[in-house]
């Protein structure tokens, strides 16, 4: 049967979205095509359709998954009615962020890989990795002699760091640690509650 043209864009943004999922799942070697296609409900078939190959779909569903970072980002920031980096901090630095892969940051799902793909991929995540620093800029406390993007780039550098790391351990408390003393070290003042997770153990 002949699918009309707005059904497949349809389909199209469906494969993107179930793959920006999947890939900061398991990665980008870690799901063939035919499992991606049955987990947005279709066929293979209609995959070359829409697609050039499975690099093409890892660069549009990579890209996809970074705005969605930047747009999560944006939205805590707006909530933020006072103390925004710390609100963001609270957000990505945080347990619960650790076990959401599949809906987690694509920087520190898939930036290692990236790194070793080709330069349409990169280039996706430059974009996407300017967008955070474009929201870090907001929210870093300047600091004399140095430039406001550096203090951005460390900050994100240490985030993302934080969470790769947290994530690839399987101490509990060691994890943990990583998000806080990283937390501890972007945030100019200490809220006094120890912060964004509670009194320091």
């Amino acid at each position: 049967m002949r699918v009309s043209r707005a059904q497949a864009e349809e389909n199209r943004r469906t494969v993107i979205d179930v793959a920006s999922r999947l890939f900061r799942q398991k990665g980008f070697d870690g799901i063939g095509l035919n499992d991606l296609m049955k987990g947005a409900g279709l066929t293979q078939g209609g995959f070359y359709k829409q697609f050039e190959s499975k690099d093409d779909l890892i660069v549009q569903a990579s890209a996809k998954a970074l705005e969605k970072g930047a747009a999560n980002w944006t939205g805590v920031v707006a909530k933020a009615a006072r103390k925004p980096l710390y609100a963001l901090l609270r957000f990505y630095l945080s347990p619960r962020h650790i076990q959401e892969k599949a809906d987690g940051c694509a920087l520190a799902a898939l930036a290692p890989e990236a790194a070793r793909r080709d330069p349409a991929l990169r280039q996706a995540f430059e974009v996407g990795i300017n967008r955070h620093l474009d929201i870090l800029d907001e929210l870093v406390s300047p600091v004399a002699g140095q430039e406001l993007r550096d203090r951005s780039i460390v900050a994100l550098s240490t985030m993302v760091g934080a969470l790769t790391l947290a994530r690839a351990v399987d101490d509990e408390q060691l994890s943990k640690r990583f998000l806080q003393a990283a937390a501890e070290s972007l945030l100019p003042d200490q809220p006094e509650d120890g912060g964004p997770f509670g009194p320091t153990q």
